[in-house]
């Protein structure tokens, strides 16, 4: 039987349940096992495709065209279990299937309730993932411990120990043991009573994971493990990680976690081996070069808006054994202050994707200002769309070039609504999404980095390029150089002449592992990297008095 481990959070928020379970998975499928990753929301919305990236943050993409929780993509990062729209479900999700099967009377008149209804509706959703070609399934339950909207999923999986049995269910609890400085002591107390609230539900959990700033001494694991009721071998530090999130799996493993749930499940397996992980470590341990990439996006101050964008970056550093120094630059604030001041001496320039029309004139701003300096630009979906208004305001000399999301009377409008948009209403799960395909044109920057004739990429939006302006654009330089297979849709523009401009309509972040960075990213950072060594030998070549060194940038913490 498939087994299944059930991660909890404890005392705070934002504790690190995601990264966790997707390291406990990395973990296990080293171990020989096959693994898949599940995710639990307490939140009522569907799923996170309309809300806020203040509230939520990124919402990731499936190749099924699932849009779901920022977490699955750690699992993606760190695991080669398919994700599916299994993977994610929310309180919305169950409880509109339940409503759903109300109404077309499959209780056959029956007064429906959480118990047992709602309880039964999510353990079908655990049992989903497990199959003939799953050793273990690894489901996060989203929220915190005492949370009344997460009851009904901690009431689901205790019963689905009680229906499966104990020597199939490992429960995992992550808590926050924390360190104060005044007293310059570590507490223990928020621990046991996230505990107690576990237990009052009837989950005693198998294992302790402690989120710390500080060591915790055995002694104080003993007294956790005696309040708590859990095995002294069971109860692990996780130290937080100031260099890089890479660092927890390795942690996890020097505390010996695969080997507690290898023989909690008396499971056999390989040997534990993390070679390419730990080469990984090397390479950001020991960078060969430092460059620094501009970020400027719509939501910059907000981390986790651009989550895998991010991650992408420091992918493509660790395939290129660069340190990348990134700086997350509101575009409003370029149209405030001007390119000039806020992006100079950056070797590369990258512009995300995001709605609506805020800042978007700034966008455009940064795009010319990396292209007439030849400074390597990236741009990824609203990214792509910026590039077609800016090349075609200032080189096709369309002057009122926009976007019809934008401007509805632009008289030039380059971007413009998908035709199998034009119907919708709804918006939650209407877009055009998930992995589609993109053919390549032969000697292009893109297919150079892909080394392929035909991709497939994740897509998350409405509006597209207007191939009415395809042949202007292209009189002018610009080269559509990945379309759709019938070539209906551009996928990706560049510009031969340019060092690096390229723009992709789809989101490659989403196919970035650290192990294997994304082509596109790859190639980006590859060509900042020449850019700041071409810059360096120029200035070491150039008298004291002739140097034209730029003014360093201004990185964001």
């Amino acid at each position: 039987m498939t087994k299944h481990i059930f991660v909890t959070g404890g005392v705070v928020s934002s504790i690190g349940k995601g990264l966790t379970s997707a390291s406990i998975g990395m973990l296990l499928e080293a171990r020989g096992l096959r693994v898949r990753m599940q995710k639990l929301d307490p939140y009522i919305n569907v799923d996170p495709g309309t809300m806020s990236p203040y509230q939520h943050g990124e919402v990731y993409v499936l190749d099924d065209g699932s849009e779901t929780d920022l977490d699955l993509g750690h699992y993606e990062r760190f695991t080669s279990g398919k994700l599916t729209r299994d993977s994610n479900y929310t309180t919305g999700q169950i409880y509109l299937r339940v409503i759903e099967k109300e109404r077309r009377g499959q209780f056959l008149g029956k007064t429906v309730q959480v118990i047992p209804h709602i309880t039964n509706e999510i353990k079908e959703a655990i049992h989903r993932m497990a199959d003939s070609d799953t050793d273990i399934v690894i489901t996060e339950i989203g929220g915190t411990v005492g949370d009344i909207e997460s009851l009904p999923f901690l009431e689901a999986i205790r019963q689905f120990r009680q229906d499966v049995g104990r020597d199939n269910c490992l429960f995992i609890h992550l808590t926050l043991v924390p360190y104060l400085k005044t007293a310059a002591e570590i507490k223990t107390k928020p621990t046991q009573h996230s505990v107690g609230l576990l237990r009052q539900i009837g989950i005693q959990p198998d294992m302790l994971i402690c989120r710390c700033e500080q060591h915790i001494s055995r002694e104080e694991r003993e007294k956790i493990a005696l309040f708590c009721n859990v095995d002294l071998e069971a109860v692990i530090e996780e130290i937080d990680k100031d260099f890089s999130i890479y660092e927890v799996p390795l942690s996890l493993r020097d505390h010996k976690l695969d080997e507690f749930v290898m023989k909690r499940f008396h499971l056999t397996g390989q040997p534990l081996k993390l070679d390419a992980w730990d080469n990984l470590m090397f390479a950001l341990r020991n960078p060969k070069h430092e460059i620094s990439i501009a970020v400027v996006g719509k939501y910059a101050e907000h981390k986790d808006a651009y989550k895998s964008i991010y991650e992408s970056l420091d992918h493509a550093g660790i395939h290129h054994q660069a340190q990348i120094r990134i700086a997350r630059i509101q575009s409003a604030d370029i149209e405030e202050e001007g390119p000039e001041r806020i992006l100079a001496g950056y070797d590369g320039i990258l512009i995300p994707g995001g709605f609506g029309e805020r800042g978007v004139e700034g966008k455009v701003q940064a795009i010319r200002y990396a292209r007439e300096r030849e400074i390597p630009f990236f741009g990824i979906c609203l990214g792509m769309q910026c590039a077609a208004i800016e090349f075609g305001r200032n080189v096709v000399g369309l002057e009122r070039a926009h976007s019809t999301e934008f401007d509805k009377d632009t008289p030039s409008p380059v971007i413009c609504l998908l035709d199998e948009q034009k119907q919708v209403t709804n918006m939650g799960g209407t877009m055009r999404l998930g992995a589609q395909p993109c053919s390549l044109q032969p000697d292009s920057i893109a297919s150079k980095a892909y080394q392929e004739n035909t991709v497939s990429e994740r897509h998350r939006h409405r509006y597209e390029f207007n191939n009415v302006y395809r042949s202007q654009f292209e009189a002018h330089g610009m080269q559509f150089s990945g379309l759709s297979p019938d070539g209906g849709l551009v996928e990706i523009l560049e510009l031969p002449s340019h060092p690096f401009f390229l723009a992709v309509q789809f989101h490659p972040e989403f196919k970035s592992k650290p192990t294997k960075c994304h082509p596109l990213f790859g190639a980006f950072v590859g060509a900042a990297i020449q850019r700041r060594t071409g810059r360096n030998q120029r200035n070491a070549s150039a008298k004291p008095s002739e140097s034209t060194t730029n003014p360093p940038p201004v990185i964001t913490p």
